[in-house]
């Protein structure tokens, strides 16, 4: 009986506790958010795409998608490149990207100009994939590892995906500590097993750029996406020339991209 007692008591307790408490949040005006990214692959082939959205409440899971912007890329030499809307905020050009070729990005959105200019920057190739069966903390995960060399004696910076349906990994390269040699991006997530499919891609980018995405990978945990919710606001290199109180957030690329595909054995 007095152990009864004592339960009663204790289930008395916690079902008290169970207050519902709101908590009020100051709601920002929406901010102009913006994923544009050029890249040329070893192939040859170009795409040209910009993500548009707005921020969003705090408890909001719905992705305000901007759909009514007008946005070129416009390049050194004056050719003007439109870009069309497909869907969920992306817009797509065909775009035939050179080096030493500076391009600028240009949106129209609600009656102001949004601007940046970035120029293509070249990437080492991607050249195999090792992997090991003991890794991880546990000792019994799968992790991989894409191997490319960096070029000696030039400074260079890289953007790092590793793609598949268990998860991404993204991460950023610079070559102040492994100028000249080989050098790898790191791949591991939960459940990797075979036959499963990787991606990996590697990025030339800038040393903005890899500063950028240095700050929002330490925010975010390094995986699924640079474009997600923010504990604090980290600045791209997109300028509102309109209204500049009135900043976006994200970035415009330009890169060479090497991509290899792996089957996990």
């Amino acid at each position: 009986m007095k152990k009864l007692f004592i339960l009663v008591i204790f289930f008395g307790i916690v079902t008290s506790c169970e207050d519902v408490i709101d908590v009020e949040l100051n709601d920002a005006p929406p901010r102009l958010v913006v994923e544009a990214n050029l890249n040329v692959w070893e192939d040859g082939s170009n795409s040209a795409a910009v993500r548009l959205t707005t921020t969003a409440p705090f408890f909001d899971n719905d992705v305000p998608f901007v759909t009514d912007a007008s946005i070129t890329v416009t390049d050194e030499n004056g050719i003007v490149y439109p870009f069309n809307y497909t869907q969920d905020g992306v817009y797509v050009s065909s775009i035939a990207l050179q080096l030493n070729i500076e391009y600028k990005l240009t949106i129209l959105y609600k009656e102001e100009t949004y601007t940046a200019t970035e120029t293509l920057y070249t990437v080492s190739p991607l050249e195999f994939v090792e992997q090991r069966d003991d890794g991880g903390f546990t000792g019994e995960d799968i992790e991989l590892k894409a191997f490319f060399t960096d070029p000696a004696g030039e400074q260079n910076f890289y953007f790092f995906e590793g793609l598949s349906e268990r998860g991404d990994v993204l991460d950023v390269y610079k070559d102040e500590f492994f100028d000249g040699n080989t050098i790898f991006g790191y791949y591991l997530v939960e459940d990797l097993a075979p036959p499963d499919e990787v991606q990996f891609n590697i990025y030339g980018v800038s040393e903005a750029y890899y500063n950028f995405m240095f700050i929002l990978l330490q925010q975010t945990g390094g995986g699924g996406g640079p474009f997600e919710t923010q504990p604090a606001t980290v600045r791209g290199n997109i300028i509102n020339e309109t209204n500049p109180d009135n900043y976006p957030l994200g970035y415009f690329r330009v890169s060479e991209v090497s991509t290899l595909n792996y089957t996990v054995q």
